[in-house]
């Protein structure tokens, strides 16, 4: 038995060892031509100069009235909000925004989910 993995040791070390054209390769190509779907997307719009195109960024409250809401652009019919009511808060007041229903937060400020085409 021994004798049996000594000899089968010494066949694998035998063995030629190959390598593949990537180890000699200098530079990786460029990420564009590997991604696909949403990812392609997201780079090809972050190439053309939008560096957010999720929308993910943190807005800064408006007037917030009835009247003058604060848009939130949204690709779909529905999206989170989170409202940091006060400055010196330590969590955030989450809701849901609905397309064509305006609301208002616990602080008083109004949400309004605009149409934004999609990525």
């Amino acid at each position: 038995m021994a004798s049996l993995c000594g000899r089968m040791v010494l066949a694998a070390a035998k063995r030629n060892v190959t390598y593949t054209p990537v180890r000699f390769c200098k530079m990786m190509n460029d990420p564009i031509e590997h991604a696909t779907g949403i990812e392609k997307r997201e780079l090809l719009a972050k190439q053309a100069g939008n560096p957010d195109p999720f929308d993910m960024r943190v807005f800064k409250r408006g007037p917030g009235t009835k009247d003058s809401p604060n848009l939130i652009p949204s690709a779909f019919d529905a999206r989170l909000v989170g409202c940091v009511c006060e400055e010196d808060q330590t969590y955030v007041q989450w809701m849901w925004l609905h397309q064509g229903h305006p609301k208002r937060c616990e602080c008083g400020h109004w949400f309004k989910l605009v149409e934004k085409a999609p990525v």
